[in-house]
């Protein structure tokens, strides 16, 4: 067989991603804060692209005041009297004195404390000098009150105040200092003795002793080694750290199961006191330095808004506040491209920041219809969720809502991906919609959404009493009485993943309680 070279034509297809469309994805799965940060580092880029004016916070901003006009019919000269939106109010007539004012007011508008006469200069100079050193002093210039606003006192700064109270030795403020650059965020001590006198070439006892005065400092409980002993720190400073307590707060772990027959057998204390002793451990702080690292917290903004119309139906809109509005300056661009030339940098530079500005400007577009077809179809599977609660939350997954909108299901995941939908129910993640289906105990019944057989399992714990308190087994026997077909292993794992307790724990617990509403 003969090798030959021949020359022939064939057609094919295929998709290819471009960067465009590498985009449109990104800007899919993109949250509103993401969204806003691309935006604003495109608008920086692209001379064509700007954000839509009036947009400030989310608000709009307008350039004049509303005013209102009401003539009064005892004026001869025709004047009026304007109120403004903000309440204020004043003469139309420039030539209405200040001197008329006071005289219908019954007082005057003179300067009595001038601020720049020579006697207030000469009172305090330094002050003075201090004002014009200062943003927005006589300059006349805007100042920032965020210069003024005291810092945020962290728990380091807290504890490097004490230390010079507390210890004087120079060489022992090394080792107090040491330690305290050994703290996590709740104020625990990580890190061992031994490492530590090492590195400083100290003995272990020095820095026990150092230790033990940093533990006296506030917030109680601070420079703690473990729980334990956190709490023990804190028994102490109240003088409560007796015997019985010592060995409560050294068997943690049977308290933590809820074994309090073997607690009393180790403390030595009937029910009452034990009772007593456990209300004292719940008053403790178990993160002492918790208190000190305030994060910022962060509010969610919804994407869509559900709201219920005067016909029975659903109105589903996206929310103005997220919603970003790019323009593109076509009117820049006419104006710089006739000064150009056709086959000049400048005009393909200009070419490709206006080719860039359509494709984001559609890409934004797209994206909105998207997350409204996706949300109008959530809202139509889920209308009795909306309407009843949870109990009927529907079972519903990615390809259910893909079929009907006709899209993949990969497009439908991005789309749903840190979106959040304000309903009458509450603001939940579009996720929370899609939950795995539960069979039905009865044949050709409905199948049942995971998220709603949670909810009935936390309503039978919570209706519990403790004489009756109810085991997985129960649990089944009920669910299947209300049509829901679970295993007794699926039920533990539903309450292990929701942190319930098993049966033996909480009908200790229960009973405890009711111990304590006894006494």
């Amino acid at each position: 067989m003969g090798l030959s070279a021949s020359l022939f034509l064939k057609q094919t297809q295929s998709l290819v991603m471009t960067p465009q469309l590498m985009q449109s994805i990104q800007l899919l799965q993109m949250t509103h804060f993401e969204l806003n940060q691309f935006i604003a580092q495109e608008v920086e880029k692209n001379p064509l692209l700007e954000i839509a004016p009036g947009e400030i916070d989310g608000g709009t901003e307008t350039g004049f005041e509303n005013k209102e006009t009401f003539p009064e019919a005892d004026r001869g000269s025709g004047e009026a009297l304007h109120i403004s939106s903000d309440g204020h109010w004043y003469e139309g007539n420039s030539a209405i004195t200040a001197e008329r004012l006071g005289e219908g007011l019954d007082t005057g508008f003179e300067n009595v404390f001038p601020d720049d006469g020579p006697a207030r200069r000469a009172d305090a100079p330094e002050l003075l000098s201090q004002w014009k050193s200062m943003p927005g002093g006589e300059s006349g210039d805007d100042y920032d009150l965020n210069e003024f606003v005291a810092g945020q006192v962290t728990l380091r700064d807290h504890l490097n105040q004490q230390i010079p109270f507390l210890i004087t030795g120079t060489a022992d403020r090394l080792i107090a200092q040491h330690l305290v650059d050994q703290l996590d965020e709740a104020g625990y001590l990580h890190g061992a003795i031994e490492e530590t006198a090492t590195r400083l070439g100290k003995s272990c006892e020095d820095v026990e002793a150092i230790l033990n005065k940093l533990q006296t400092l506030d917030p109680p409980g601070v420079f703690a080694r473990s729980l334990s002993e956190c709490l023990a720190i804190q028994l102490r400073q109240k003088d409560r750290l007796d015997p019985a307590m010592d060995a409560l707060v050294r068997h943690l772990e049977l308290l933590a199961k809820r074994d309090f027959a073997s607690l009393r057998k180790i403390c030595g204390v009937d029910d009452e006191d034990l009772i007593d002793m456990l209300a004292e451990i719940r008053g403790l702080n178990p993160k002492p330095g918790a208190s000190f690292e305030r994060g910022a917290s962060e509010t969610i903004s919804p994407d869509i808004v559900v709201r219920a119309a005067p016909d029975g139906t659903w109105m589903i809109e996206l929310n103005p506040d997220t919603l970003p509005r790019v323009l593109v300056n076509q009117a820049y661009f006419q104006t710089v491209s006739k000064s150009c030339p056709r086959s000049g940098e400048d005009h393909n530079f200009l070419s490709e920041c206006m080719q860039n500005a359509n494709w984001l400007t559609r890409s934004l577009d797209q994206r909105a219809r998207t997350i409204i077809k996706v949300a109008a179809e959530i809202v139509r599977q889920q209308d009795a969720f909306l309407m009843h609660g949870v109990d009927h939350l529907r079972p519903l997954n990615l390809k259910t809502v893909a079929e009907a909108i006709k899209m993949h299901e990969s497009t439908v995941s991005r789309v749903t991906s840190n979106k959040y939908m304000l309903t009458p129910r509450g603001l939940f993640e579009l996720k929370y919609f899609f939950t795995v289906s539960i069979g039905s105990a009865e044949e050709g019944g409905d199948n049942h959404s995971a998220e709603a057989v949670r909810h009935r399992i936390r309503q039978l714990i919570a209706q519990e009493t403790p004489e009756a308190v109810l085991s997985d087994d129960d649990i089944v026997i009920s669910l299947k009485r209300g049509g829901v077909d679970l295993a007794r292993r699926t039920v533990a794992k539903y309450r292990e993943a929701m942190n319930i307790p098993s049966s033996v724990q909480r009908r200790r617990e229960k009973r405890a309680l009711a111990k304590v509403a006894a006494f």
